[in-house]
């Protein structure tokens, strides 16, 4: 009892080389920024919060590289604007590190929580000189 057998183990989709090709290729069209396709992969059931081996989601690797417009698509198919990645860091806390204003400004519109992670975004804003955001948090500097 406890362990897995071979089948089992094999039956995972976890360990399905198709599978993990499709996550990589998601996971490159989320840094890409390719809007239009990704919609069309969430749009036929992949989870709007999928998430990689570091537990960064399709909204964190597209607020990090600067895709607004992907960040909106993604927050508009229901996708988690606060889910943590491993690290404990926040989609709005990298886009305010990386000083993506139209990323932080769509996860602020669609209700992204700027004291969620740490560094939060509000600490990330502070820490890295950028209180322009802070305005936009509703936060006094």
């Amino acid at each position: 009892m406890g362990r897995v057998s071979n089948a089992e183990e094999s039956a995972d989709p976890a360990n399905d080389p198709e599978i993990i090709e499709l996550a990589t290729k998601l996971f490159d069209l989320a840094r890409r920024g390719d809007t239009e396709t990704l919609d069309a992969y969430v749009a036929a059931g992949v989870p709007p919060d999928l998430t990689n081996d570091r537990g960064d989601t399709l909204v964190m690797l597209t607020a990090y590289h600067g895709h607004a417009g992907t960040v909106a698509r993604l927050c508009e198919r229901g996708a988690d604007v606060d889910r943590l990645n491993d690290r404990g860091q926040s989609p709005l806390a990298g886009a305010v590190f990386k000083g993506e204003d139209e990323v932080v400004r769509v996860l602020a519109a669609h209700g992204a929580d700027p004291h969620a992670g740490r560094p939060s975004a509000v600490e990330a804003a502070r820490m890295f000189a950028k209180e322009h955001y802070l305005g936009l948090f509703g936060v006094a500097e």
